[in-house]
């Protein structure tokens, strides 16, 4: 995702290419330029809070879609990664 911490780890470690390639389809879907060299640091929050947002209600959506199919989807195991010092 970012370049820069990393703190959150991905439940599925497979999907990194493909989330990061979500991340720039939904910015476009809103009209945000991204620069070329993929950093965006210097976004406003308010500007890469609107794509996390939008992400997770696209997510969302198809989750509720393949409910309505009859689809039963995984449900991974969450495990918390950080401990506490």
């Amino acid at each position: 995702m970012a370049l820069g911490q990393k703190r959150n780890q991905m439940v599925v470690p497979q999907a990194t290419a493909a989330m990061e390639q979500f991340k720039w389809e939904t910015a476009n879907e809103l009209g945000i330029q991204v620069p070329q060299s993929g950093y965006m640091g210097d976004l406003p929050s308010r500007v890469n809070g609107a794509i996390g947002g939008n992400m997770v209600k696209k997510m969302i959506a198809a989750y509720e879609q393949s409910l309505a199919g009859g689809a039963q989807p995984p449900t991974p195991q969450v495990t918390n990664a950080r401990t506490t010092p």
